[in-house]
């Protein structure tokens, strides 16, 4: 299982990074850090830096085919700078579109909210999304974690980095069930 994680090139919340990464690779899946510049990416502890990632592919080289599967890892920063790259944005709608399952974290919807692809799904997020998600035609809701099974793919949706746990058994199932 190939899993793309797509970050801008500064400001990933490091623990929606690392976390599911971590948990992809001990499922037996190859992890790929896609981002929109080559080089590394610098992830944040909130609002301080911490450490830096090396960038695996370059969202422009890439397609969405050659993936089974995408995280969205949160933090402030990150997804509203990947809002603004059409790229990125093309890339998370066509994974929809394959129907891969797609895994976000935190922030992260605004990229999804963005790609026109929360349209009649039901999710959660950071607290904050709740009034961009239901104005992109979601529905909102508070829970550690929602698993959104409509059409083709599934769409697995977490608040915060205190639920990550919840969802990276959440979304590493959907994926191992979108595989099968």
């Amino acid at each position: 299982m190939r899993i793309a994680f797509l970050m801008a090139p500064v400001g990933v919340e490091q623990i929606e990074l690392t976390e599911p990464w971590q948990a992809v690779k001990n499922a037996g899946g190859e992890p790929v850090l896609v981002s929109t510049k080559p080089g590394r990416i610098q992830a944040f502890r909130h609002l301080d830096r911490a450490d830096t990632f090396p960038v695996d592919e370059v969202v422009a080289e890439v397609s969405a085919e050659a993936f089974d599967g995408l995280v969205l890892p949160g933090g402030l920063a990150n997804p509203d700078a990947l809002r603004l790259d059409a790229r990125a944005v093309s890339f998370v709608r066509d994974t929809v579109e394959r129907g891969r399952p797609v895994a976000a974290i935190c922030h992260a919807p605004w990229t999804l909210v963005e790609a026109d692809v929360v349209r009649g799904r039901t999710l959660t997020s950071w607290p904050s999304l709740r009034t961009d998600v239901r104005n992109a035609g979601g529905t909102w809701v508070d829970e550690r974690v929602h698993v959104c099974e409509q059409g083709p793919n599934t769409l697995v949706t977490s608040r915060r980095p205190a639920d990550l746990k919840a969802f990276c058994d959440a979304f590493l199932a959907a994926f191992a069930r979108q595989a099968a």
